[in-house]
């Protein structure tokens, strides 16, 4: 195993604290892993967080215009209750807390628990449940549809309205309309290795890939040979479209790596996806490219497609100033 890292069970504590160097506008709880916003304002508070590994979700995300606190577990590990509710304790304003939670039977439990205990100290929590992974109905990890990289996406719809005043239920309405609109697959080349394993978390032939693996290495759907960026996105695209309807939409495109994909690649897999996505007469009208939701260092990618309505695209518009995302105005930091 070669990794920069000081001990394997200390690399979550030392890269939080790597980040709260970099940006000094996140106040940074080492102990409970959770960071948040130093500077706090009177609106909905949103939280969400999970196993660590995938960054730069999800503390990456944290600042103006998106999350309010993020809660990191061990690596591919949910955090626990107790560092939920000190999450929940860090955003909540007066004005109610949304949690984001991906659909992993284990942060659904815990996010729940400190939603339930926040409530018994009357804190108005609201939650919301990602599931945009059209690879599999059922998973070890999950009760239903994996939640991966459109994950990122409702974050930044409900943080924007979050920031424009909303209330909370209408900062869960829009979020809920995200999530039903978003549509995920995951392909992946390679494995990653666990800090504290030592090895790879499962093994891929050196001219196979899997479609529809998880982000913590979950099974796919099928193995196959190593294809070309065109028929790679023809697969995971037509898998998206069986499964929702998006003729004649109006979309955001999501190309994401899961952490050791160059950049090189993933903007071929982005103008070969454009493409296609231009011949099924679907109008992409907001892009992004690059690392959002990885899975340490595995190779491969991700596609996210989100349809987007004028208020959905508003709020993908409204400037946001996080570590991992930056867009318009630095204001409000």
């Amino acid at each position: 195993m070669k990794k920069i890292i000081n001990h394997p069970d200390h690399v979550v504590m030392e890269m939080l604290a790597g980040l709260q160097k970099e940006n000094s506008s996140l106040a940074v709880n080492l102990e409970l892993g959770v960071v948040s916003r130093k500077h706090h304002v009177e609106k909905v508070g949103i939280v969400s967080g999970g196993g660590s590994g995938h960054e730069p979700a999800h503390a990456g995300y944290v600042g103006y215009g998106m999350l309010d606190a993020a809660v990191a577990g061990n690596v591919f590990a949910s955090p626990s209750p107790d560092r939920i509710l000190e999450g929940i304790h860090q955003a909540d304003n007066g004005k109610g807390v949304l949690l984001i939670i991906k659909n992993y039977s284990g942060d659904i439990m815990n996010f729940s628990m400190a939603k339930e205990i926040a409530e018994m100290e009357n804190i108005n929590v609201e939650k919301v449940i990602v599931k945009d992974d059209v690879a599999v109905e059922d998973s070890t990890y999950s009760t239903g549809r994996r939640g991966i990289a459109g994950t990122m996406l409702v974050q930044k719809i409900a943080g924007a309205m979050a920031e424009k005043g909303s209330s909370l239920a209408d900062v869960k309405k829009v979020a809920e309309k995200a999530i039903q609109n978003v549509r995920s697959i995951g392909m992946a080349m390679t494995p990653c290795t666990l800090p504290g394993v030592g090895k790879p978390n499962f093994t891929l032939g050196d001219n196979e890939i899997e479609i529809g693996m998880g982000i913590h290495g979950e099974p796919g759907i099928e193995r196959t040979e190593v294809k070309s960026s065109k028929d790679l996105v023809k697969i995971l695209l037509d898998k998206i479209l069986a499964d929702y309807d998006f003729s004649n939409a109006e979309v955001c495109l999501l190309v994401n790596g899961l952490g050791g994909t160059p950049l090189m690649e993933l903007y071929i897999v982005n103008n070969d996806a454009q493409t296609y996505l231009e011949e099924k007469n679907i109008k992409v009208i907001k892009n992004y490219v690059g690392n959002y939701m990885t899975s340490l260092e595995m190779s491969g990618c991700s596609l996210t497609l989100l349809k987007v309505d004028d208020q959905l695209k508003e709020l993908l518009d409204y400037p946001v100033y996080t570590t991992a995302l930056k867009g318009g105005s630095e204001h409000g930091i």
